[in-house]
């Protein structure tokens, strides 16, 4: 872990993107498909709406396991509310990912056409503000994403806007991970390696060392530590799938810490960007080439893909 190269992944300022669009989508679309990863600062997310969502976090998994059990639903694959430790698996691996975490999703309206795909919020009694914190800070997100989602837009030749009806209602989730503190014989690591399913992930709290990337150049395992306070953003397989592989969903994974850290917690906040459950992922035809044929040449709606994905991972049993 100690020995692990540092990924070159430059770090953007969201500010660049009012100054210079075509600039900040370059540099932005240009560290996609070198990295699949990108760093972003100034991102827009309130510093103390940050702050006031860490403390939110950090009591809500010191609440005791009975207490967080009960926010459990069993075979509801996670979708909101509570997951307990060592629920979760990377697709392929051997162990469970050591951790728990909380997931809160889109606020729908009574009778809204997506009520039958997408799960209401569970809140719990406390942390005491929890909910208008979280709702605060989904909105946050979300308005974030949608402005990266416009450079990847322009990036790909589309309009600034073309995923705007495709988010519009997303079903869009924001992870509340806690990986606790283990033994230093533990079996297993934080998050074993995998891919996000979703369009693109916006992270906070990777300035904590054990986030890495499989480098598809080297094949090596590369740490990512993003400036403080800064947004790490990665391509998930939809939108992999979506522009054939020009924007490329990097394998990745949270290590274990050296021994004299492995009493001590890791907290993050993962925003998980889908789109709308009817959306078609379908191949976008200026990435088909000659020499990058169709992949995909069956759509497939955002709903089927996600659940089939959730099967993989173990959070919906066969």
């Amino acid at each position: 872990m100690l020995d692990t190269q540092m990924a070159a992944v430059p770090t953007l300022s969201l500010a660049d993107q009012a100054r210079d669009p075509e600039r900040f989508a370059a540099d932005l679309g240009g560290s996609f498909r070198r990295f699949g990863f990108a760093v972003v600062a100034d991102h827009g997310v309130p510093h103390d709406l940050i702050s006031r969502a860490w403390a939110e976090t950090e009591a809500l998994f010191a609440l005791p396991k009975e207490e967080k059990r009960g926010y459990f639903v069993e075979g509801a694959g996670g979708a909101r509310g509570y997951t307990p430790f060592k629920t979760e698996i990377a697709k392929d691996a051997k162990h469970v990912d050591l951790k728990e975490f909380w997931h809160v999703g889109r606020e729908l309206p009574a009778g809204h056409r997506f009520a039958g795909s997408m799960a209401p919020n569970i809140w719990p009694e406390r942390p005491e503000g929890f909910k208008d914190t979280f709702l605060e800070l989904f909105k946050a997100f979300d308005t974030a994403g949608d402005r990266l989602l416009s450079a990847i837009a322009t990036h790909l030749g589309l309009a600034t806007d073309w995923f705007d009806p495709a988010v519009r209602d997303g079903n869009s989730v924001l992870r509340l991970l806690h990986y606790p503190p283990i033994p230093v014989d533990a079996e297993g690591v934080r998050a074993g390696a995998h891919e996000d399913i979703n369009l693109i992930t916006l992270l906070l709290g990777a300035e904590e060392a054990g986030l890495e990337l499989l480098d598809r150049d080297s094949g090596k395992w590369l740490a990512v530590k993003p400036p403080a306070g800064a947004m790490v953003v990665n391509v998930g397989d939809m939108l992999q799938r979506l522009t054939n592989h020009v924007l490329p969903s990097t394998t990745h994974r949270v290590v274990n810490p050296p021994p004299e850290r492995r009493g001590h917690s890791r907290y993050s906040m993962p925003f998980f960007l889908h789109p709308a459950p009817d959306f078609l992922i379908e191949t976008l035809p200026q990435t088909i080439t000659p020499d990058n044929p169709n992949r995909y040449p069956t759509p497939i709606t955002a709903h089927d893909y996600l659940h089939e994905r959730l099967v993989e991972i173990g959070l919906i049993k066969k």
